[in-house]
């Protein structure tokens, strides 16, 4: 029992770590090959976040345990809410513009939905996974033609400044890219076997350990980034981060997944998280809406949300099952 534990420990450590260099080293070479501000933004910097749960899930995926790959992305997802909005609104009232409240938190409503329904029939198979492949594609496409049209758009602006902050030499930045993508692919084989073992040992299903353990680690890049943020006075990019994070949890890691295993769905996750998660999504909505003006989830809705989120995972350590 020691070992699994130590190893996941580990594992989640030396994941959070290599994600971030992955990702750092992935947007320079992206820039010293020429791609725009914009889609850095968007495509290395924005889903490469995502990494940790990618690439778990993939391997859960593959290696026959499909709970902790679902488990994972629909986890992550309560925790980017419950979790990491709870702190970065404690650290700074987060700013919800309106263009948000009218577009990106409804589509974040819509595909969890979507998620939800393909998977209603206790399955995940190669279509559906294939569907949510596809819509991501699409949603990706048009995020970028809608950013394309706005001058001086905030993440290129970011993204220029994350260049300035963190220079790096070509050959350091593809040494970056390499090293951090095989330390994430060797953190996460270690991860989610010590995860595998514990849940064995405790009695614990495979979807509790992806959705508390695991779901936790994998998100610490979306914490670290959100607080970084904060710190900044740039706590609008931390929901930024948080729905492009969502989006590609529920569509982009599940649908990989499906298509490497496809799998039942276990009526837990159906009947119990997939609720919560919409629950959560609905909530965000509802904290940061204000009438005709930008919104702000303040201190105290953020103490809510991790309240929430904290209650919702001592539940689930304590049913184990």
């Amino acid at each position: 029992m020691l070992v699994p534990i130590i190893a996941t420990l580990v594992g989640l450590v030396v994941l959070a770590w290599s994600a971030d260099r992955f990702v750092l080293g992935a947007s320079t070479v992206a820039r010293y090959l020429g791609m725009a501000p914009l889609l850095i933004g968007m495509i290395v910097i924005g889903f490469g976040t995502s990494a940790p749960e990618l690439v778990v899930s993939a391997f859960a995926a593959a290696e026959g345990a499909p709970e902790i790959a679902l488990g994972n992305a629909f986890g992550s997802n309560i925790a980017n809410i419950g979790l990491i909005l709870g702190v970065t609104a404690i650290l700074l009232p987060i700013v919800v513009k309106r263009g948000v409240l009218r577009t990106e938190l409804p589509l974040l409503v819509v595909v969890t939905a979507i998620a939800w329904l393909l998977m209603s029939d206790g399955e995940l198979s190669s279509g559906d996974a294939g569907a949510m492949l596809l819509l991501l594609a699409v949603l990706l496409t048009w995020q970028i033609l809608q950013a394309r049209s706005q001058q001086g758009d905030r993440l290129e602006q970011d993204v220029e400044h994350h260049a300035a902050d963190h220079p790096l030499s070509r050959r350091a930045a593809w040494t970056w890219l390499v090293v951090g993508l095989v330390i994430l692919v060797v953190a996460s084989r270690v991860l989610v076997w010590g995860a595998t073992e514990i849940a064995t040992a405790l009695g614990w299903s495979d979807l509790v350990i992806g959705l508390t353990v695991v779901a936790v680690g994998t998100s610490a890049p979306e914490l670290a980034s959100s607080i970084a943020a904060a710190r900044k006075g740039e706590n609008d990019l931390a929901l930024g981060n948080v729905i492009g994070s969502n989006l590609f949890n529920s569509l982009g890691v599940v649908g990989v997944a499906g298509l490497i295993q496809p799998a039942a769905v276990s009526a837990d996750l159906l009947h119990r998280d997939m609720p919560i998660l919409m629950a959560f999504t609905l909530l965000l909505i509802a904290f940061g809406f204000r009438w005709r003006r930008d919104g702000r989830i303040n201190r105290l809705e953020g103490a809510i949300l991790i309240t929430l989120w904290l209650a919702y995972t001592v539940y689930l350590v304590a049913a184990g099952g």
